[in-house]
């Protein structure tokens, strides 16, 4: 194929031949000029009356090709700024109009399948919606009540400070948890009791169990993003200590930023062989046998920005699910515009190595151990972390974001 030749302007004239133009006018002065001042003759003549046309001609157009070159690029650079204002303006509605629909549908799918949490319809949902700096949901099971109970008594707020957090940082925490497979039985019953007694949980319409864990993730980002309209959200797992006021801090420093990925990156090997912890039935869509996975966060905690949890919302249905809930949220986003952000500070581990950080300074965002894909044995030593590793218990109060 040839090389097509650029497309022309037909209105008007380009910077480039303004240019062009006043270069010639302005050495075709100086070539009139010194031709006819070269000739001494002190007799005014018909030469010399236009010689002053010329002259005035030749001197003239000099300065006018220099304001219009002036005025041109100026109303161009004023044209640019105003379409570069209009399209920022045009994709902050679409990205509103978005999350709203997002929202919209989200609640009237809960509404459809009988959800606990939502009982009012999608259009009041969206007006009462609060606007929150970010909502962490910690996923729990039934029976991870003295896990609960650990962050209870350690790093998450309770009672009226749980509710003054909300109010005065814009941060939301709730148990993530779904329903038994009998609805209503003894287990529904516990957590209903243990929620009047904390109100501290999100309740999702979904089925728990372990290999459910991608298929709650969707709808955790799903029934979030409809009941908060939120800067971030935040997965968690419940053995996981956290130091809120670097978590807020680290969020903070991407707030600006429209599709962000936030945790700590890595890219495992792709099990084929079956019976194995983490095995990956679909393992040939990897390619060949030992390859790794694309890039994605570990699943003990990440944060994503508010649009890519629309999307999820948005587009449940079709979005596919492989073995392992952090892979299968990475692959949801790997063929999208988005910024993957690896922040160490996510995945410290328990003391020493978050103690050393913390006395130089630097505490931890969220502390746990790889070898047990959170902190071994949480339930006993989630208080000995939270003393040694921990920001302080006022941080998040003294803490703008």
């Amino acid at each position: 194929m040839g090389l097509t030749r650029p497309h022309k302007p037909t209105n008007g004239f380009s910077p480039r031949w303004v240019f062009l133009f006043c270069i010639a006018s302005f050495f075709l002065g100086i070539f009139v000029v010194d031709r006819f001042w070269a000739v001494p003759d002190p007799v005014q003549t018909d030469e010399d009356a236009s010689l002053d046309k010329v002259q005035s001609k030749t001197s003239h157009p000099i300065v006018n090709c220099e304001k219009k070159a002036s005025s041109f690029q100026a109303d161009i650079l004023s044209q640019v700024s105003q379409t570069h204002d209009v399209i920022m303006t045009l994709d902050k509605t679409i990205s509103s109009l978005e999350v709203q629909l997002a929202a919209a549908r989200a609640s009237k799918a809960d509404n459809d399948e009988g959800s606990p949490m939502v009982t009012e319809p999608g259009a009041k949902i969206l007006k009462e919606r609060p606007k929150v700096f970010f909502v962490m949901g910690i996923i729990t099971a039934f029976s991870s009540r003295k896990r609960r109970d650990s962050i209870r008594e350690t790093w998450m707020p309770q009672g009226e400070e749980l509710r003054k957090l909300e109010v005065e940082k814009g941060i939301i925490i709730r148990f993530v948890i779904g329903h038994s497979a009998t609805p209503g039985g003894v287990l529904d019953r516990a957590v209903d009791a243990e929620e009047a007694q904390h109100k501290d949980f999100l309740r999702l319409n979904h089925v728990e169990g372990y290999h459910e864990l991608s298929s709650k993730t969707q709808i955790y980002f799903s029934t979030a993003v409809a009941k908060w309209d939120a800067d971030f959200f935040i997965k968690v797992d419940d053995d996981v200590h956290i130091n809120l006021g670097m978590v807020g801090s680290t969020l903070a420093r991407h707030r600006s930023k429209p599709r962000v990925y936030i945790g700590c990156m890595k890219s495992g090997p792709v099990l084929a062989q079956s019976g194995v912890k983490y095995h990956e039935p679909e393992y040939w869509k990897f390619g060949e046998e030992g390859n790794k996975y694309f890039r994605h966060a570990t699943g003990q905690i990440y944060a994503i920005s508010k649009d890519l949890a629309t999307y999820i919302s948005v587009n449940r249905p079709i979005l596919h699910k492989y073995a392992n809930e952090d892979v299968s949220l990475g692959s949801w986003f790997i063929g999208l515009d988005v910024e993957h952000i690896d922040d160490r500070s996510l995945c410290c581990g328990t003391p020493l190595d978050c103690e050393w950080k913390a006395q130089a300074g630097n505490p931890c965002a969220a502390s746990f151990d790889w070898s047990c894909s959170g902190i071994c044995k949480s339930v006993e030593r989630m208080e000995e972390v939270h003393q040694r590793c921990g920001e302080g218990d006022e941080a998040i109060w003294h803490t703008s974001f």
